[in-house]
């Protein structure tokens, strides 16, 4: 399909975040349509001021370069080629961000949207000539084979990555789903590269899923934002308040490990759980990157107490929710600093093949902070951990004494046995929450804000 179609399959999204940790706020186009029409072209002509004139020296020395190029390389290139190397040079050496989309370069970005690509399964970004992973989304390839979001990848299978492109490196990553590459990485902590083999597959991303963790707590996990997210976190939520008999005790919203994704998904996530606000805006150099969202009436969770868990791994829109969350004070955000990528990058069409896609204006959160290059810093700040259990000498109590009067439920406890297990999604939970100290710690605060809760209830029915 040609660019220009599935540009107006995209218009109505207002803004496309992608799964490379890069945000689109909005459509725009590179050339304005002229006023007016000009007889004679040695008269009228308006030149632009000296500030908006081109660089002739530079533009002759641009010249001078492509036509050594053309005559001396060691093999022929053609003059189509140069161009579209200087176009991509042009922008790649803006940001990170910035970049040409050729045909097949659309098609992968619009990939990421969709759910479902094939490849190895993580979200990666270039630092100082490396390829850094981002993060290894969930279910993937990748995770299951050990990649953590912070590695540093120096070599694709046999292919040192220094020097080559972002997007030479995400094709290389790509490939027949069972083959295999192998990964070197850098990772703090380790005296030497590390070695990963990672199986291809077709990735399929599932945005939203959604748990409880104990009696009343419910836990959401959103994995990317892609253009359903909104409606699914909603559905989510009301599922939960339903398995909870109606109402919830707390939620947890799991975004960690999360780059990004639709920027209208992350609108409308927190838009469901916001009666009115900000929720996001962006300033850039031109009208169309300065955008306002806000949240419309209606908080699904009733004021129901919330955290929000982030890291590292947390990036765009991931950050423009936790960020909006937290400057409304409506969740606790909980985990470790954020990515920091806060940077609008507007898709602009050339033809109907090609696009330019272009860094435009910056986040900023509700209270005017801006996400880039700092990040969300939690309010409670938890570091991942893994909690033991220490063996202790058996206690002695009341029930160990001979003779001890017998308690109310004692009888009936003797009666039917020791205590009835758990059930399984109970055992399931608790297996959750062993391996994972900061949504145990998520967990333990909801549950002590719950009890401050009942405790003003009574004291103000008092």
């Amino acid at each position: 399909m040609k660019l220009a179609q599935r540009t107006l399959h995209a218009l109505p999204m207002q803004a496309l975040v992608m799964a490379s940790c890069f945000a689109a706020s909005g459509w725009a186009f590179a050339q304005q349509t002229p006023t007016g029409t000009i007889a004679d072209p040695h008269a009228g002509i308006d030149m632009p001021a000296e500030r908006e004139q081109l660089p002739l020296d530079d533009l002759r020395k641009f010249t001078a370069v492509f036509s050594r190029i053309k005559d001396a390389y060691v093999e022929e290139v053609t003059d189509s080629q140069l161009l579209e190397s200087a176009i991509k040079g042009m922008l790649s050496e803006l940001d990170p961000h910035s970049a040409y989309l050729a045909p097949k370069d659309y098609e992968d970005l619009e990939e990421s949207t969709s759910g479902a690509f094939g490849g190895l399964g993580i979200e990666v970004g270039m630092e100082n000539g490396f390829v850094k992973v981002i993060t290894p989304i969930d279910d993937t390839p990748a995770q299951k084979a050990g990649v953590q979001a912070g590695d540093v990848i120096i070599k694709l299978g046999e292919q040192p990555v220094k020097g080559m492109s972002l997007q030479d490196a995400v094709e290389l990553m790509r490939g027949e789903p069972g083959s295999i590459l192998q990964l070197t990485i850098i990772r703090d902590g380790e005296t030497g590269p590390l070695v990963i083999p990672v199986e291809r597959a077709i990735i399929k991303v599932t945005s939203v899923k959604s748990r409880m963790l104990d009696d009343g707590y419910g836990y959401v996990r959103i994995t990317q934002f892609q253009a359903e997210t909104g409606s699914q976190f909603s559905n989510a939520l009301k599922a939960l308040k339903k398995d909870a008999g109606g109402a919830l005790k707390g939620v947890i919203l799991d975004v960690r490990n999360n780059p990004g994704g639709v920027l209208q998904a992350a609108v409308d996530t927190v838009d469901a759980v916001l009666n009115e606000g900000l929720v996001v805006y962006t300033e850039g150099r031109i009208q169309s990157s300065r955008l306002r969202f806000s949240a419309t009436e209606g908080d699904i969770l009733a004021d129901t107490p919330m955290v929000v868990l982030i890291n590292g791994g947390s990036a765009s829109a991931s950050e423009i929710v936790a960020g909006a969350l937290q400057d409304h004070r409506r969740a606790v955000v909980m985990g470790t600093q954020s990515f920091g990528k806060g940077s609008v990058q507007t898709v602009i069409p050339l033809d109907e093949t090609h696009a330019i896609k272009m860094t435009t204006a910056r986040y900023y959160t509700p209270d005017g902070r801006s996400i880039q290059a700092t990040g969300i810093k939690p309010d409670i700040e938890v570091k991942p951990a893994e909690l033991k259990e220490l063996d202790s000498q058996p206690m002695f109590t009341e029930a160990d004494l001979s003779g001890h009067l017998e308690g109310k439920n004692e009888a009936e406890n003797r009666k039917n046995g020791a205590q009835n297990e758990r059930d399984s999604a109970k055992e399931s939970a608790e297996a959750v929450l062993d391996r994972d100290y900061q949504l145990r710690s998520a967990l333990n605060l909801l549950k002590g804000l719950n009890i401050i809760s009942r405790a003003g209830t009574s004291s103000a029915q008092e």
